[in-house]
């Protein structure tokens, strides 16, 4: 027997008002393989890289900058932004940044690095 996949709207605000931690992504939605993530992010992350995948950040609310080896990318709200795969990477927010990101469900957060901020199971909002 099928059952019949959820169909809501998403409101972006109430989720990002259900959680307070930095750098742990959260699942808001699933389509074709792909998970959009939404996140509260502050201060430096870590440099990796996601060597298949290629990864959207998209920002709702505050500044992220995203520092490549050779350039850095500033984005304001309502912009994003798409790594390639195989691009080390830095995010950077200065103060807290509301982000939503796309990416293939196998995206580990911290890529190629394992370390204290890698999260192996992400929880769903």
């Amino acid at each position: 027997m099928n059952q019949e996949p959820e169909i809501n709207k998403v409101d972006l605000k109430e989720k990002f008002s259900l959680f307070n931690e930095h750098w742990q992504p959260r699942i808001a939605g699933e389509l074709n393989g792909q998970y959009v993530k939404l996140a509260k992010l502050k201060g430096e992350f870590i440099w990796h890289q996601h060597e298949n995948e290629d990864e959207l950040f998209m920002v709702i609310k505050g500044k992220l900058k995203i520092k490549l080896r050779d350039n850095e990318i500033d984005l304001d709200e309502g912009q994003f932004f798409i790594i390639p795969r195989g691009v080390e990477h830095l995010p950077v927010a200065e103060e807290e940044v509301h982000v939503m990101l796309f990416e293939p469900k196998t995206v580990l957060n911290t890529g190629d690095r394992k370390n204290e901020k890698t999260l192996e199971k992400l929880q769903k909002i």
